[in-house]
């Protein structure tokens, strides 16, 4: 008989679809774009206190109501918007993770004003690339002295929901850590292209 799927996958993805498809697709893989860390640390912070998957199902509507998360776009929001946002059934209305998306978003736009890169920063805190077949850096945690590393250097320069368990959600799912399961058929293939990306 073939190996099974819950041997062949990471266990947290088995609850569903979405999770499975999110796992294969996305998690881990590493991302240097600047507007898609952008939007995974403003729905991590969305996902502060919450499941994953309930952020994952809303997510094509927090991409409606936040312009795709363009953060010039998103840093005019005025107070009248964040109102209006409020009363948006399709996402998770929560005043302080709206308007820390809002300010988060100015903050990004003085990183870029000033030569800088999200990115940069980030992937600055990651764990270096290893060879696809090396044991697990990380068992899964909360959070590490890295992630914690992460938020300090945000919050210093005023970002807003970004704590250290949240990032390291974050860092997991950008790819900045490694974590996919030592079984895991995402795994190697996640450490394949880390090290692109730390080739460049």
């Amino acid at each position: 008989m073939g190996q099974s799927t819950e041997e062949t996958r990471c266990s947290w993805c088995l609850g569903s679809p979405e999770y499975i498809n999110y796992h294969d697709e996305e998690w881990g893989r590493p991302v240097g774009d600047d507007v898609r860390l952008f939007e995974k640390i403003s729905l991590e912070g969305f996902q502060s206190g919450l499941s994953w998957v309930t952020v994952l199902r809303k997510r094509e509507n927090f991409r409606g109501a936040f312009q795709h998360f363009d953060p010039v776009k998103v840093a005019r929001f005025t107070p009248i918007k964040v109102d209006e946002l409020i009363l948006n059934a399709g996402i998770i209305r929560h005043r302080g993770k709206i308007e820390a998306v809002v300010n988060n978003a100015m903050r990004f736009n003085e990183l870029t004003q000033a030569g800088e890169s999200l990115a940069e920063i980030g992937w600055r805190f990651a764990d270096p690339a290893t060879a696809p077949d090396a044991p697990l850096v990380h068992e899964i945690a909360s959070q590490t002295p890295q992630s914690l590393a992460l938020s300090k250097e945000l919050k210093k320069r005023g970002w807003k929901f970004v704590g250290p368990t949240t990032m390291y959600a974050f860092m997991q799912s950008m790819g900045l850590v490694n974590d996919h399961a030592t079984n895991c058929h995402s795994r190697v293939t996640c450490e394949q292209e880390r090290a692109s990306y730390w080739a460049h």
